[in-house]
């Protein structure tokens, strides 16, 4: 079967339910683009700045996509077979991660762009606001963990087969460009006043330049250093949560927007090359449609379709990190309500498209191919590096362009979840002024590192033990969001739209991540000889402790709504 007769009707339904569905979701939540947003009313400068839609939606969706839509439906590919992958990206970012989304930044925005957990607090209890807090931090830690490492693992390594000199050394000095770049365009659109469209035409061109001089000057610390791969990759943990801590304080002209709208444009360069290659390449379905209901890991553990397909793809589908990204950022940048539209529900089935391109890279190989030997991140260059074959570009430019797109998008991840973690604990501690941003940044990249520093099995690579706990959490972020949404909406409106809209949504997620988080947690507490036997490794602790606070949430909201009895509010604007 051609791949283009199964991605392209995809695109046309996400089209038609951004029209159809997205429209009902803007009247249900009554968008008005004659009330000023926070951004315009506290605006600041560093933290407060109104954007148009055409240079938030970039910053947004590259901050919210990161690895994600590329890591997860691969795994998910190569694990249980491409339709489930599909069919859970292509329902999920409708009916869930879409709303999730958009209901996250409106929220936010209608509560001067507060976090959703102060929203909970508002419409919940302190109790509720804390435990929230306390959750959002503790996944983020583990993003942080999951993210750093992959990042960390693209800069090491020899050349990707058939890439020629394409290495990890290449790539991290192509990314390192690109950040120089970064900054050069911020102070340039600060200082020297020239206009997003300019800035974009001129460091756009200067980035594919640093793409192809990477290989020219690789920075190969392995070699430079004499440490082998697994010592070079904690170089590079330590190295980026550096850069972390720099990114986490910094004003938002400086980097977060520059850095969005260019790691924006290439998700868009992503796309576009997928889109060529199927339109034009003619590929075919390789990989089988469905590999079984439990499947068998490399690691000796199995994985069923149920849950852990739900967990394995989070960003493609649902992720509960973007209702910080909405609630933390980008609801400070919000220029209009109806921007919410394309901002929050657009961008997120933007990223379901990016998810379909990264599993179209394992449709087209036959299982066994030396094409899904490597890491996800290697199988996506080798993807999008045939993809851009039919435009008879060289196999080592397009596999180059893709492995910086990837780190690209890591990088938006990495110091926007910085970002948030400073925000929360500030939140949480009151800490204020500069003592509190530096203290909040390096807590937030100090724990990580501890995690990163600690590992010591060479054969399985950090990210790869965190990824699952990293998915479940994220996934039970998105159904406490939507719990507390859900609260909001239903104590604001009480139409019954509220619980098809946002309640079946918050069952299915607390559904689905916490069966994961039981199955990873539980079978690691287990008798022996008469006794306990209790787990060393960190992860079904922190399990446990998730466990724990989704449950406490739960009740929380159970309390609250079960003793509304006030007639309810005129409407769900909310505005505080």
């Amino acid at each position: 079967m051609n791949l283009l007769y199964i991605v392209f009707p995809v695109a046309g339904i996400l089209a038609l339910a951004y029209v159809t569905y997205g429209r009902l979701l803007c009247r249900l939540l009554k968008l008005d683009s004659s009330q000023p947003t926070p951004a315009v009313q506290l605006r600041d400068g560093l933290d407060f700045e109104p954007l148009a839609p055409s240079a938030l939606l970039p910053q947004h969706f590259s901050a919210i996509a990161a690895a994600g839509p590329i890591v997860g439906p691969i795994l998910a590919g190569i694990t249980f077979g491409w339709l489930p992958a599909l069919i859970w990206i292509l329902v999920g970012s409708i009916l869930i991660g879409g709303v999730h989304d958009l209901t996250a930044l409106v929220a936010s925005t209608r509560h001067q762009a507060r976090s959703i957990a102060e929203v909970v607090r508002e419409y919940m209890s302190h109790r509720s606001y804390l435990l929230f807090l306390t959750f959002i931090w503790i996944a983020l830690v583990y993003i942080i963990v999951a993210f750093t490492d992959v990042t960390a693992s693209s800069f090491v390594g020899p050349a990707v087969a058939e890439a020629g000199d394409v290495g990890g050394g290449a790539i991290a000095t192509s990314s390192i460009l690109y950040l120089v770049l970064t900054l050069a365009m911020g102070v340039a659109v600060r200082f020297a006043k020239i206009s997003q469209r300019l800035a974009l035409g001129i460091f756009l061109p200067l980035v594919v330049g640093a793409i192809l001089f990477g290989p020219y000057w690789p920075l190969d610390l392995a070699t430079m250093s004499g440490l082998d791969l697994v010592a070079t990759r904690k170089v590079w943990d330590v190295l980026l949560l550096a850069y972390c801590l720099v990114a986490g304080m910094v004003p938002v002209w400086l980097l977060l927007q520059p850095r969005g709208q260019l790691g924006g444009y290439f998700l868009y360069a992503a796309l576009a090359a997928g889109t060529l290659g199927l339109a034009f390449g003619g590929g075919t379905v390789e990989f089988p449609m469905f590999r079984g209901w439990e499947i068998a890991r490399a690691d000796g553990s199995s994985a069923s379709v149920f849950p852990m397909l739900f967990i394995t793809i989070a960003c493609g589908a649902c992720s509960g990190f973007h209702s910080l990204i909405a609630s933390g950022t980008t609801s400070k940048q919000l220029r209009v309500e109806s921007d919410a539209k394309l901002v929050g529900y657009g961008a997120m089935l933007l990223e379901a498209m990016v998810a379909v391109i990264s599993l179209s890279c394992v449709m087209m190989f036959a299982p066994g191919s030396p094409q899904l030997s490597g890491g996800p991140n290697q199988i996506f260059a080798q993807g999008i590096g045939k993809f851009l074959e039919v435009v008879h570009l060289p196999p080592q430019v397009g596999i180059a362009f893709a492995l910086m797109a990837f780190t690209t998008f890591v990088y938006d991840t990495l110091d926007v979840c910085t970002r948030l973690g400073r925000y929360i604990l500030q939140e949480l501690t009151g800490w204020r002024g500069s003592g509190g941003r530096l203290l909040g940044t390096l807590l937030t990249a100090g724990v990580p590192l501890c995690f990163l520093l600690g590992h010591s099995d060479p054969k399985i690579p950090v990210w790869r033990v965190f990824w699952d706990l990293f998915g479940a959490s994220n996934q039970l972020l998105a159904a406490i969001t939507l719990l507390g949404i859900t609260v909001w909406l239903w104590k604001t409106e009480r139409a019954m739209w509220v619980w098809i809209v946002t309640g079946i949504p918050t069952v299915f997620m607390y559904t689905m991540s916490t069966w994961a988080l039981f199955e990873m947690t539980f079978n690691k507490f287990h008798i022996s000889g008469g006794s306990w036997s209790l787990p060393t490794e960190a992860v079904p602790w922190i399990g446990l402790v998730l466990l724990a606070l989704a449950a406490l949430m739960l009740i929380e909201a159970v309390l609250v709504i079960s003793r509304l009895g006030n007639p309810p509010r005129a409407s769900a604007r909310g505005y505080a």
